[in-house]
């Protein structure tokens, strides 16, 4: 049992961490779109760098957790991701900041398949379900690193010593607890991709993972330009922090709901919180209905991605790694869409009409569930 914790502390510092690196990135976004002149195209434009790339590495990372124990490229990717951090902060041209965050998302991706195959493993070992919690931790993470961030702004601290700063403590904290990862853990069938007519149950979970990243992907990139440009906020962190706040306590409370409601309503939660809650800051485009719209967009995201990848380790096809890898994929479409078609849309019109992309991505969790759970029941 002392080891079975040391397993489960061990894996919710990386995800706690991961979560910080990301929004430390993510919450300077306004800072470098000013630093380099960006409009709202070319920014969007940029951000597709961070899909492209995690596309091009969910092969590779597929690959590294089906042939090693995933501890190995958990651990490889988490402080490749810690040290681009500091490439990103360094960057003074469009070039240097496309090719940091290449390498940044490329690190990423590996680092997310290997650390929720190690989440899925663990999972089975436990009676009650703690996935979510994983999640939760890397929100907290990501609600510790923008509250970090909207305090350097306010202390006027610059991003190359921020970022620089972050990428020192967690690869100092990443180097104490790697040793506590789960071992021997690497999957001896199911690996091999089966070419031919898609697999429903991967299809299905695909397509909820695919909305799901359009919501949160596109949130994390764009609710601090909302709040800077729409809602006329100075501090231009509230949004995205608020968002964060509401996503990690989702995800620490989801796996009580779920026991409760059961998957099935528990999308359906999900779906409507998200509508409601973009709804209601494009209609009241003013700080508090924002800010409760945010809060609504970021509880009813949070649970949708944690609850595909438990179900994705059900498969009866493909192993855990392989499944969650195949899933994700969709997830990284999802988010290479999101962020271009936003700055694209608010370009062409505003930034507020472009929100309801997220609210119609939302809504269509309803019929994608209905149809995955139909499947299950019938077969059909």
């Amino acid at each position: 049992m002392q080891l079975l914790n040391q397993q489960r502390l061990s894996l919710s510092i990386f995800f706690f961490l991961s979560g910080f690196n990301f929004s430390s990135w993510a919450s300077r976004i306004p800072t470098i779109k000013t630093a380099l002149d960006l409009n709202e195209a070319e920014l969007g434009t940029i951000l597709l760098t961070m899909p492209v790339s995690s596309l091009i590495g969910l092969p590779l990372s597929g690959w590294l957790v089906a042939k090693l124990e995933t501890r190995v490229p958990l651990t490889v990717a988490f402080l490749m991701n810690s040290i681009c951090l500091s490439f990103i902060g360094l960057a003074n041209s469009t070039l240097t900041l496309i090719m940091s965050l290449f390498l940044f998302s490329l690190s990423m991706r590996i680092f997310n398949i290997a650390v929720n195959t190690q989440a899925i493993t663990l999972q089975k070992q436990y009676i009650r379900k703690i996935n979510g919690s994983f999640h939760g931790l890397w929100s907290t993470g990501g609600i510790v690193g923008v509250g970090v961030t909207t305090l350097l702004i306010k202390l006027d601290v610059g991003i190359v010593a921020h970022l620089l700063s972050v990428s020192a403590v967690t690869v100092l904290v990443a180097f104490i607890f790697y040793r506590y990862l789960l071992r021997n853990d690497k999957s001896t069938t199911g690996n091999k991709l089966a070419l031919g007519k898609p697999d429903p149950y991967i299809l299905y979970l695909g397509l909820l993972v695919f909305f799901a990243a359009v919501c949160e992907g596109g949130m994390f990139d764009w609710s601090g330009i909302y709040f800077q440009q729409v809602i006329k906020e100075e501090v231009f962190t509230a949004g995205y922090l608020v968002f964060m706040f509401f996503m990690a306590l989702s995800r620490f409370v989801s796996d009580r709901v779920i026991e409760k409601l059961g998957l099935p309503k528990t999308y359906l939660l999900s779906a409507l919180l998200i509508f409601f809650g973009i709804m209601l800051a494009i209609l009241f485009p003013s700080y508090w209905p924002a800010m409760v719209g945010f809060a609504l967009v970021g509880f009813g995201t949070a649970a949708v991605i944690p609850m595909t990848y438990t179900l994705a380790g059900a498969s009866t096809k493909y192993s855990p790694g392989l499944a969650i890898s195949l899933i994700a994929t969709f997830g990284i479409v999802g988010m290479l869409i999101a962020p271009p078609m936003i700055g694209y849309l608010a370009h062409a019109f505003n930034l507020k009409i472009s929100f309801v992309a997220f609210a119609l991505a939302g809504i269509m969790l309803i019929p994608i569930s209905r149809g995955f759970f139909r499947l299950e029941r019938t077969g059909e």
